[in-house]
């Protein structure tokens, strides 16, 4: 069983040291985290899961950007550690922190990822919609939490500052 709860201060040490674990070193210098450098997290959407153990398991972060200045979520990072994965807990926080999110009004959600493991959760490839380089457009995927939300919205994702 875990429990989901927001990320707070006191979380930043596991947090880190979970996807320092869950990813290959030099993580931070993909194009996604350049969108994220001085911007604050959207508090209300990262999630922390605590095990019975009271140990953060999994963690996902959600990050305001643009598209051709159009307001969007970056999410990501998503990261369950190695030894409870396959337990459904990728799943649990997807789902939730989507949810929190249409919740909150935010109209769509983008993330760079393989669309075969996202589609799952109704992502699918954003056309026109250009991250910095050197991501591979076939990995920029969107959600859209309001019909229609994505109708009309490309160009480059920027910082929202």
């Amino acid at each position: 069983m875990f429990q989901i709860e927001p990320e707070t201060s006191q979380d930043s040490y596991e947090v880190e040291w979970l996807y320092d674990t869950c990813f290959a070193p030099g993580r931070e210098a993909l194009s996604s985290y350049r969108l994220r450098e001085g911007v604050p997290r959207v508090a209300e959407l990262c999630l922390v899961a605590r095990d019975e153990n009271d140990i953060v398991a999994g963690a996902i972060r959600y990050w305001p950007v643009l598209v051709g200045g159009t307001r969007a979520l970056l999410l990501g990072p998503v990261a369950v550690h190695p030894t409870r994965q396959g337990e459904g807990l990728g799943a649990l926080l997807m789902n939730e922190s989507l949810h929190r999110a249409r919740e909150l009004g935010w109209h769509r959600v983008m993330l760079v990822g393989d669309e075969p493991y996202y589609r799952r959760f109704g992502f699918s490839k954003l056309e026109g919609v250009e991250m910095p380089p050197p991501t591979n457009p076939d990995r920029v995927l969107g959600i859209a939490l309001q019909d229609g939300a994505w109708l009309g919205v490309a160009g480059e994702v920027t910082r929202f500052l």
